[in-house]
């Protein structure tokens, strides 16, 4: 497991426990629906090897991503303990390699493993300051200053190879994460790009001036990282 991963920094406590060796091992393809809204909620999955999109479904059934996920990172956990089914949608964006702890073994290690429970709860607490900071600033952007703030998000989150993002998205889940349109992400992609600010060769996107970028947003005081 990624160092990153909750569960890997928990092996030495949980190594007495059965958890980790009950864990089940997925191989998921580029494309491939692990999650689905509104199923019953079945447990946890953390990435061990990937790239993933969360996304809910909106009205008119518009999709909006959530957050992208990458090694280390645990995807469903808002369904867990919470309601019997998912909030959210998860997509494999590249071939992944998913761990999933049934909902019933984690109760159980959180019953019986209070460091892990702590590290759970922080965990938890995080993620809730980043959604609601999230929601505050971006609720203030204007449009191209949330494209801006996603390309620094995404650029800083997967890293880059060759001067493009490691993360080839399609102009509509530029879209779906910003929450405008597809017209309006190629107009302003296409600013972007006479003003030498991005470069872009088909899906791939590459930043050539991230202090630009900062500085189209420096007024929030504030940078994506959920």
């Amino acid at each position: 497991m990624n160092k990153t991963c909750l569960i890997k920094r928990n092996l030495q406590t949980l190594s007495n426990s059965k958890f980790v060796n009950q864990k089940r091992t997925l191989q998921i393809k580029k494309g491939q629906q692990f999650i689905i809204e509104g199923a019953p909620v079945n447990g946890l999955y953390f990435v061990k090897q990937g790239k993933v999109k969360v996304f809910r479904t909106g009205i008119n059934g518009k999709e909006h991503i959530v957050r992208f996920a990458n090694e280390g990172e645990i995807i469903g956990h808002r369904g867990f303990g919470t309601g019997d089914s998912y909030s959210i949608g998860a997509i494999a964006l590249e071939h992944s390699v998913l761990c999933c702890f049934s909902k019933q073994m984690l109760q159980d290690v959180l019953l019986e493993n209070p460091r892990f429970s702590y590290d759970m709860m922080l965990f938890y607490a995080n993620e809730l300051n980043k959604s609601e900071a999230k929601v505050k600033s971006l609720s203030q952007m204007m449009v191209r200053e949330r494209v801006a703030d996603m390309l620094l998000y995404i650029n800083r989150k997967f890293g880059s190879t060759n001067g493009f993002i490691n993360l080839p998205l399609s102009r509509k889940e530029y879209a779906d994460y910003t929450g405008t349109s597809d017209e309006q992400i190629i107009r302003i992609f296409s600013a972007l790009k006479k003003e030498k600010l991005i470069i872009a060769r088909g899906k791939k996107i590459g930043i050539l001036n991230i202090d630009a970028l900062k500085k189209e947003i420096s007024a929030h005081n504030f940078f994506l990282d959920s």
